[in-house]
């Protein structure tokens, strides 16, 4: 991917000068992040062969799930539908549509890092005025999500090469497909926000908008033929057939959008100063509604809080509507069942789907708050932080503001899943709420960490993510590959009661709680006695 396929001149190559140095600087602040999350990706996939080997062992158990898949719209609509019943087929069928997305959220992630947030905190206009070019740090930018796409490819395809290389290589270059699909239009959406949190979202948006219509289109079709299914990138990925006579040519579409957008971005790049936009942000005031600092942290997060509500009542709706279809797709497979009640801790089936589902949505919770949390981060570095606290406000009450919207906020989208699913699954309005809820110890721990990395070590806060990743491995790819308790146990979640169904166990809550309180204490103390980053 060069820079004169994106649209610069190829007598413009001072635009470009600089770029190398970018990119090493990027891929640098990214040393974390980039590992982890590629990792997280990888492992989610390669774990998939072992466990589908093990739920379905010979061919007429994959035959009938072919079968049972292509019956049920409403599963189809949350995995897609299957192509073959290969074991490599379905580990494509299986994660495909998730790990495309996590692929996409990573590579948005990282453009936006690189471009709008480092025009907004000030820092592109200062490396502006040395000799780097001005199209430099968006291929820079474009470059680093590149770099973590082929490194997700490289490791799919190696690691799923005894299911068949080509299908592998096919699974491979898909997700790097719609990676770069969502990379570069990330670098369309920075060109017309001043705000890095609105980029973020309003392609976060566009994604969640992608996955409804292939969705939609999965639902009313058992082959991808939809043309709602055509048009989203996660679509795409379905409609290349890895292990499932390929189909080479999809590859087409998304080199194509990601060329078009490319372009698309460096045209709107050289068209603007830096640190403008081409939708200017509204002045906001600075009194009333902003006169304190909770007022101005949750101006500053509202976006967030809002985003996250709906998507995740939407996903409680959806996964409560699939829960009665749940026991007619596992059927009599024993394997599946136990699976379904290592995660969710029960005898029932439903109520063991349920509290898996529930507990999915817990582990995304952690994400959330971490991200919250990490705001206290960029409001220091971007030195946004130093005016407010030059006045009469002292650092915990600044911290409180944002603490407040991180862990009220995660109990809000708790609350609002808890009540997607009681819609969606129509009874037990109850005990689903309260299994949504338990889940917030666990998540508090998580954020509790984030605060206390923070606090006391801030140049290695962003490691936040790495044990929010690391805990979102655990509870996704630890039950279904049996290990062992001792590694379950390594997450907060491993500890909680698995509602709905179980008995209620208040010793763990408790003892997640006063963890995640002391936690936080000793990050604030630290926040308290430290210098602030200059």
């Amino acid at each position: 991917m060069t820079a004169t396929a994106f649209g610069v001149r190829p007598g413009g190559s001072r635009q470009l000068a600089g770029t190398g140095t970018l990119l090493r600087f990027a891929l640098r602040r990214d040393r974390v992040m980039i590992p982890v999350w590629v990792a997280v990706n990888a492992l989610m996939i390669l774990s998939m062969p072992n466990t589908l080997e093990n739920l379905y062992a010979t061919e007429a158990d994959r035959a009938n799930l072919v079968q049972d898949t292509a019956t049920n719209a409403s599963f189809r609509a949350l995995i897609g539908p299957v192509f073959d019943d290969s074991i490599g087929a379905l580990t494509a069928w299986r994660v495909g549509v998730y790990a495309g997305a996590l692929a996409a959220v990573v590579s948005m992630l990282l453009v936006v890092r690189h471009t709008r947030d480092e025009e907004e905190s000030g820092r592109q206009e200062l490396v502006a005025s040395g000799m780097v070019g001005r199209r430099a740090s968006l291929t820079a930018a474009l470059l680093t999500a590149v770099v973590a796409n082929a490194v997700l490819a490289l490791l799919v395809t190696a690691g799923l090469a005894a299911q068949g290389a080509t299908g592998a290589l096919a699974l491979g270059l898909g997700l790097a497909g719609v990676g770069m699909v969502f990379a570069t239009l990330a670098a369309i959406v920075a060109q017309f926000t001043e705000s890095a949190r609105l980029a973020r979202g309003l392609t976060a948006g566009l994604l969640g908008a992608a996955f409804v219509l292939r969705a939609a289109g999965d639902s009313a079709s058992d082959d991808g033929s939809s043309a709602l299914t055509w048009a989203s990138p996660l679509g795409w990925l379905e409609n290349l057939r890895p292990f499932a006579s390929e189909r080479w040519w999809v590859l087409l579409l998304f080199a194509g959008a990601a060329l078009v957008q490319g372009v698309v971005a460096y045209e709107l790049a050289g068209r603007r100063d830096v640190g403008m936009s081409f939708l200017p942000a509204r002045p906001g005031p600075a009194l009333g509604r902003l006169g304190t600092a909770g007022a101005l942290a949750w101006r500053l997060q509202r976006g967030g809080v809002l985003g996250w509500s709906i998507g995740f009542f939407l996903a409680g709706v959806i996964y409560g509507g699939l829960t009665d279809g749940v026991a007619d797709l596992v059927g009599d497979n024993d394997n599946a069942r136990r699976i379904f009640e290592r995660m969710g801790g029960q005898d029932g089936l439903t109520d063991a789907f349920l509290a898996s589902m529930v507990g999915m949505l817990g582990l995304i919770a952690a994400l959330y708050v971490v991200a919250s949390v990490l705001r206290l981060h960029g409001e220091e570095t971007s030195m946004r932080a130093e005016p407010i606290l030059a006045n009469a406000v002292g650092r915990l009450r600044w911290a409180a503001g944002h603490l407040v919207i991180a862990f009220a906020g995660s109990a809000l989208i708790m609350l609002l899943a808890g009540l997607g699913f009681a819609i969606g699954y129509g009874k037990e309005t109850g005990p689903i709420l309260g299994a949504c809820l338990v889940q917030l110890p666990a998540v508090w721990v998580v954020g509790g960490l984030a605060v206390l990395l923070y606090g006391l070590f801030p140049r290695a806060a962003t490691a936040a993510w790495a044990v929010a990743g690391a805990v979102l491995l655990i509870g996704w790819v630890g039950p279904a590959l049996d290990v062992p308790q001792a590694v379950l146990d390594l997450s907060p979640f491993g500890h909680l009661p698995k509602l709905p169904g179980g008995g209620m166990e208040w010793a763990p809550v408790l003892t997640l709680l006063a963890l995640a309180t002391a936690l936080v204490a000793a990050g604030l103390a630290g926040l308290r006695r430290r210098d602030m980053t200059t």
